[in-house]
């Protein structure tokens, strides 16, 4: 990371921190004592600011959602209470926090209440890597893209005790099924941004996006140097959040509702905050690693002009509902995928691409590591991810050839109609 980026991202809460730092001492409180309660303090702030606001968006990003899949669907959407629907998200909360909590007779109790309790941290752990502007993060750490992974990764258990819990037929299928999903698409989520690791030369998120302004290199976006590497990102992270054409572990059309089919009330509010929250979170990640973060698309858009305010925050906030836009256009416009669809297409298309990108990105990287001009490198990564693309569809193209002439046919003859006796 760029030591003059680190100083201005620490100068962001330097006022805070003084402020509270004097206040304390007034108090009488010794030096390192005082310190120590200043940084517990201005953490806490951090961590309270993300949460409000993250807790915020996605009660309006459930509205957006309702309001963007109803005029696809042409029909309105939510509009009943407040201007506009506005208050809808208020009202469903209220409905769920009110409703009545059933437990199945014979579900396994602990378990089943342990899998609503446990869904929701990993979802809010997360965000305490995610730079959601300039200096608006809970903390930076040199392994934040593992630490995120690693946290979102663990929402398997929960979602698997919630199915084995309920005892239902209906609920440990759509567990069995999840299980599957997410650990087969990690394998490609994971695979695409290696590539982007490899380039920026660091975990950190911050260092992360440093890297793709004018101060770190490349000094370009990831998404101009590996797009490719974007799209396996964007459709192996709509398998993990389960968003459509992969919401298999929820077809309410064959299996009710999956793994959370017995919730009601509190209980199922928690496996929806669980999942929109991890929907934000996905998003913001997705920036952070191809859309530059908090970095404008011109350097002199970073703050506003003539005032030296940082525009970080509302860059940051842009591209994540951006992304989050997109996962809702795919739900509605894309029908559900069948169970070997899905995992057929992990392992047999996004898998293989993701490794042939990441050759192709730490070639070209080696290659370009000493170049100062970004568009030299743009070039160079655009004619790699062209023969790239043109090689797989070659490949796809002579997949399904092979496949339909070995296909076995039958010819039978014409049917031929039997007259009826009178």
């Amino acid at each position: 990371m760029n030591p003059s980026a680190g100083f201005f991202l620490q100068a962001q809460t330097n006022p805070v921190r003084d402020l509270i730092g004097q206040a304390l001492a007034g108090l009488g409180w010794p030096a390192d004592v005082a310190a120590l309660a200043t940084d517990i303090v201005v953490w806490v702030l951090i961590a309270t600011v993300i949460i409000l606001v993250v807790q915020v968006s996605m009660l309006y990003t459930t509205w957006l959602e309702r309001k963007a899949v109803g005029r696809m669907q042409d029909r309105l959407g939510a509009n009943r209470v407040g201007p506009y629907g506005l208050l809808q998200p208020f009202a469903d909360m209220i409905k769920m926090l009110t409703k009545e909590d059933v437990t199945p007779e014979a579900a396994h109790r602990s378990v089943f209440n342990l899998g609503a309790i446990l869904v929701v941290p990993p979802s809010i752990l997360v965000f305490a890597v995610v730079p959601m502007g300039i200096g608006l993060i809970a903390t930076d750490l040199s392994v934040g893209f593992l630490y995120f992974i690693a946290m979102a990764s663990t929402a398997v258990v929960p979602i698997f005790m919630a199915g084995w819990g309920s005892r239902n037929k209906y609920a440990i299928i759509g567990a069995m099924r999840a299980v599957a999903q997410i650990v087969s698409y990690e394998i490609p989520q994971v695979l695409s941004v290696v590539g982007v690791l490899l380039l920026a030369g660091t975990l950190s998120m911050q260092g992360l996006t440093v890297a793709q302004g004018s101060g770190g290199w490349p000094g370009l976006w990831f998404i101009l140097i590996q797009p490719i590497a974007f799209v396996i990102f964007l459709m192996a992270t709509a398998a993990e959040i389960e968003r459509s054409p992969f919401d298999i572990p929820e077809a309410e059309s064959e299996i009710i509702a999956g793994y959370h089919t017995e919730y009601a009330g509190i209980k199922f509010g928690m496996f929806y905050l669980s999942l929109y929250f991890f929907t934000i979170a996905s998003a913001a990640l997705g920036a952070v690693l191809f859309l530059g973060g908090w970095q404008a698309p011109i350097a002199a858009l970073n703050t506003i002009p003539g005032t030296g305010i940082p525009l970080g925050w509302f860059w940051m906030g842009l591209k994540t509902f951006v992304l989050v836009f997109v996962f809702i256009w795919l739900r509605g416009t894309l029908p559900r995928l069948r169970s070997d669809q899905l995992m057929g297409f992990a392992w047999k298309v996004l898998v293989p691409l993701s490794l042939g990108n990441l050759l192709v990105a730490g070639l070209l990287g080696k290659l370009t590591q000493g170049l100062d001009n970004p568009l030299l490198v743009f070039v160079g990564f655009t004619l790699a991810n062209g023969l790239l693309i043109l090689s797989t569809a070659g490949l796809i193209n002579r997949s399904r050839a092979r496949g339909a002439a070995s296909r076995v046919r039958f010819d039978q003859p014409p049917a031929v109609e039997v007259e009826s006796v009178a």
